[in-house]
């Protein structure tokens, strides 16, 4: 160990200042696996991204000719005096996962190249019409071949000149009898090409020259060589052998199916490519999905009737209103088809319901219409309501009614490919009895045993031998972070954050880099303990090829694994930003100053419930059949927190989000969403809303921050509008908005700094020159409360506001929600864009404890630890119990034992992922299901239970 401690070399950094960063030095050691750990804001990814990987990019970008840079745009310099011993730096973070509908894992891993190679040479192409195989055959080819046959085979070489087509074809006879050709053959029946030949032009005809009859037999080769040229030339490359008494044979000189007569581009690697105009389905363009109208979204409740306002459709609302056009329309469509509007829709016959949606299929009908310019009769061909909200989406030119349109369209498979992406000419070709799409399509794990199971011929293996390596190479890498779950056809944009980092990670060892400083964002998130092993190995992995890794990570295996850990604190926000600790896992739990360690040891943790609360009732999902769920019933019991565990990929989202999450968001809060396929939801008279809170930011722009979100600053506003200076000079509340014109400084617009576009180099963001960065003009600014103006008190973190606005209880109320949740750190003005994931889904929490409970609510929280550390989930777990306290239901999906074991129920579902998941494991309280054998999580979670016990003593969660 001594000799590795002194050989060893550091990145060294000095006076980091980035962010909430206070001047620290601190030494990194290289080509080591370190972990930068820490609360959550504490300054971890200040240092790891906007500092080390900031610093490690700018240098590779001053080393390149200043014609490249112009390109690739000004780097800024991070905050920071210097960085020695720094490598080039990747970063692998989360929020670079790509949402283009075009990217899939395939693509991202480069496993679809080699495919589309690997298929373009080697694979067999079949006609798309009659699934025959088609070869492309040379003329000495089909001479070895017809020599086959046995000695003495009588044969007939045609030449197959018209296939199909209509007319009398007199010219093509007489050009066949100057050219010296004596017998032919139409549509099966022999002529000799002396007598007169008439032929039907109204019917379609198949006409074959006889070129020559053979008897098969040694040295009549030149002969026939011969004979299947000129056949081929006649018949633009294909060769009809007639074996008297056998089958007849059909050659081809390209790749076309001599049956269907049906032609196939030549086979190359862009032919299999969905990004490509040659390979890409026609009708959808290579996306493999259509938007549409959905019925089902247009008529949300079918047992309503039409004049009751079953059409929910924009632009068919009105229909409810007697005096509308929609609803002369309606009318008139009553009279001609004899119904009515108030039989509930689902009971109207099949004829009438397709008259509404598909229209009178041009038949025109007569509207009578009375409108503020007069009354008349009108004749009108309703084209129905499917096509009717279509051309008005096309037409529209505004973004919001096209918004408004999309959220009535469903994503319905291409009708030409089937949801397969490309044309049917390469969807034909195969290798091992499936197409690339099929063969994308398998999850990875499977896709493996199919490479493996693959019978290739000789030819074959030698063209492809190199190709397949590299595609089982990097299948292989993909197997290691635990991604077998997934198929290459999967869209990128479907992944999670983790998952997305863990496919990039694969990708990185697949390039074997050495030297390079890897700078990773928990790459741990979404991934079950069990699999854990197999990422901690791929990092180690990345480490023994000779490159530093540095990893922001709050997993408990992760820090015990690496080499050095370096623990960011004491505080967040404004109280963190320095280094508190830094050494082995063993060396930081000693240490009494880290918060880290004292969870680390144990001498802090997370207590056990003493008791496990009582359903007051179930949500019963019967038949719950998307993705990869067995048809299966669960049980969700109500009034309670409730953890949904599994191996990733093993179909908790499936349940909670897709089924569970949209048919009550639909039904409770008459959303616009479809859920997942299951038969009915039972039990749903017991809650009377559902809200999801998750990770996304609360506003996407820096108008919005923690106040606004929260509604506080409402209350802030009425309390100026209500001091003697703001009624004295005549002052409302809208004088304290910054986004309205009144009382905001009109230079910046309210926004405090003002964009200077540079060329060739980053934007500029400088303060306000007129207000200074206050965002209010000077007036506004005068107007005190308690000594301090308002933007004074946006600048106030929540920490301060509480102790501020100790007299107001309504402030108060919703400053104490956001202090439990351990955010006393943030400012109140803070904007949303600078909020992490962790941090805007704590704010969100708050908001929903600050209000009044019904205590029939189900909040619904997918992995609500992404980027917290012990103490921050400590928090969490106290908010949760909080919630579920007042006789709300809290269902999380989670694979945080911390938040497991103190679940009052648990549902595992499994036992794997993919195909092999979907199932339920195990049910019941942590302590019933840890006695599971067939749980994965019941292992982890009886070890977890075991060492509570040990360590039994109350504790609080460390402060900030």
């Amino acid at each position: 160990m001594s000799k590795k401690m002194n050989a060893r070399e550091y990145i060294k950094i000095r006076g980091a200042n980035e962010n909430n960063l206070k001047n620290i030095d601190v030494d990194i050691p290289r080509n080591e696996l370190v972990v930068l750990t820490g609360l959550s804001g504490s300054g971890k990814s200040s240092l790891a991204f906007d500092t080390i990987y900031a610093e490690g990019q700018r240098r590779y970008m001053e080393s390149l000719s200043s014609y490249a840079r112009q390109f690739l745009g000004q780097m800024e310099k991070p905050n920071v005096e210097s960085i020695e011993g720094l490598s080039p730096a990747i970063s692998i973070d989360q929020k670079s996962t790509n949402h283009n509908p075009r990217s899939t894992v395939g693509t991202v891993t480069e496993i679809y190249d080699y495919l589309r190679l690997l298929y373009a040479r080697v694979g067999i192409p079949h006609c798309p019409n009659c699934g025959k195989e088609i070869t492309k055959q040379t003329v000495d080819q089909m001479v070895d071949q017809i020599m086959e046959l046995h000695e003495g085979t009588k044969i007939q070489l045609l030449s197959p000149v018209v296939r199909g087509r209509k007319g009398t074809h007199a010219k093509l006879l007489e050009r066949a009898k100057r050219s010296g050709y004596v017998r032919v053959r139409i549509d099966g029946s022999l002529y000799e090409l002396s007598e007169e030949i008439v032929l039907n032009k109204n019917i379609k005809h198949n006409i074959e020259i006889i070129v020559d009859r053979l008897i098969v037999k040694p040295g009549i080769e030149k002969r026939l060589t011969d004979s299947v040229e000129n056949v081929l030339s006649l018949a633009e490359g294909l060769l009809i052998v007639d074996v008297i008494g056998g089958e007849p044979m059909n050659f081809s000189q390209t790749f076309s199916c001599p049956d269907c007569g049906i032609s196939i581009d030549e086979i190359e690697p862009r032919s299999f490519s969905f990004n490509n105009p040659f390979g890409a389905c026609p009708v959808c363009f290579g996306l493999g999905y259509k938007m549409e109208f959905s019925e089902d979204l247009m008529i949300p409740d079918p047992s309503l009737c039409i004049s009751k306002g079953a059409i929910a459709v924009t632009g068919w609302q009105s229909c409810t209103d007697k005096s509308s056009f929609t609803r002369a329309i309606l009318d008139a469509l009553c009279l001609e088809y004899h119904f009515d509007l108030d039989t509930p829709f689902e009971q109207y016959p099949q004829g009438i319901h397709d008259v509404i949606l598909y229209g009178t299929n041009g038949k025109s009908i007569k509207v009578y219409y009375k409108g503020q310019r007069g009354e008349g009769v009108y004749d009108v061909a309703f084209e129905g309501l499917i096509k009717n909200v279509e051309r008005r989406y096309r037409e529209t030119g505004s973004d919001t009614m096209k918004a408004e349109y999309e959220s009535f369209m469903n994503i319905t498979p291409c009708p030409e490919c089937g949801g397969q992406r490309l044309k049917k000419g390469a969807l034909a070709v195969t290798i091992g009895d499936k197409n690339i799409a099929e063969a994308t399509a398998l999850s990875i794990a499977k896709f493996q045993e199919f490479l493996k199971e693959l019978r290739l011929s000789q030819t074959q293996l030698m063209i492809g031998g190199q190709i397949l390596k590299e595609i089982s190479a990097r299948i292989q890498f993909l197997l290691d972070v635990g991604l077998d779950y997934l198929t290459l056809a999967r869209a990128a944009a479907s992944l999670s954050g983790g998952e997305a980092q863990r496919i990039r990670l694969a990708t990185q060892i697949g390039s074997g880099l050495v030297g390079v400083a890897y700078i990773l964002d928990e790459p741990s998130i979404g991934l079950h303990q069990r699999d854990n092993d197999k990422l901690l190995g791929t990092l180690k992995h990345l480490r023994d090829l000779g490159n530093s890794l540095i990893v922001v990570e709050h997993d408990e295996d992760t820090m015990l694994a690496a080499d050095c850990v370096v623990d960011i604190g004491p505080g967040a926000g404004e109280y963190g930003g320095e280094v508190v600790a830094i050494g082995t896992a063993q060396e930081i739990m000693k240490n009494k100053e880290s918060i880290t360690g004292a969870y680390l040891s144990g001498r802090i943790q997370i207590p056990v419930p003493e008791k496990r609360e009582k359903p007051t009732g179930f949500l019963k999902i019967i038949g719950a059949s998307e993705n990869n769920l067995k048809n299966i019933d669960v049980d969700i019991p109500l009034g309670i927190m409730t953890c949904v565990t599994g191996v990733s990929g093993s179909g908790k989202s499936s349940l909670v989000n897709e089924i569970l999450y949209k048919k009550l968001a639909r039904d409770l809060n008459r959303a616009r969403t479809i859920p997942g396929k299951h038969k009915r939801i039972e039990g749903m008279d017991q809650i009377d809303k559902v809200i999801n809170i998750d990770q996304s930011p609360i506003g996407r722009t820096p108008r919005s921050n923690p106040a606004t979100y929260t509604g506080v600053f409402d209350l802030i506003r009425d309390l100026f509008a209500a001091t003697p200076d703001a009624k004295s000079r005549g002052y409302k509340k809208g004088r304290f908005s910054f986004n309205v014109k009144g009382g905001r400084c009109e230079a910046c617009n309210g926004d405090g700094i003002l964009k200077i576009e540079m060329h060739f180099l980053p934007d500029v963001y400088v303060p306000c020159e007129v207000c200074g960065g206050k965002r209010y003009n000077r007036e506004t600014l005068e107007v005190k409360y308690k000594g301090k103006n308002i933007y004074d008190i946006l600048n106030m973190t929540v920490g301060e506001a509480l102790h501020f606005f100790e007299h107001v209880p309504s402030i108060r109320r919703k400053m104490e929600t956001l202090n439990d949740v351990g955010l006393s750190y943030i400012r109140l003005g803070q904007p949303s864009t600078e909020l992490s994931g962790g941090e805007a889904q704590r704010i969100k929490l708050a908001s929903e404890l600050s209000r009044r409970s019904t205590g029939k609510t189900v909040y619904i929280l997918d992995e609500p630890t992404t980027g917290l550390h012990f103490a921050d989930v400590h928090k969490l777990t106290e908010i949760l119990r909080r919630l579920s306290g007042d006789g709300n239901t809290v269902i999380v999906i989670e694979h945080n034992l911390d938040v497991i074991k103190t679940a009052d129920y648990i549902i595992d579902i499994g036992p794997e992922g993919g195909d092999k998941g979907g199932t339920i494991v195990a049910t019941g309280t942590p302590e019933k299901v840890a006695k599971s054998p067939k749980s994965y999580t019941g292992k982890y979670i009886a070890e977890v239970l075991r060492k509570s016990k040990k360590l039994k003593t109350p504790q609080q969660p460390a402060g900030q």
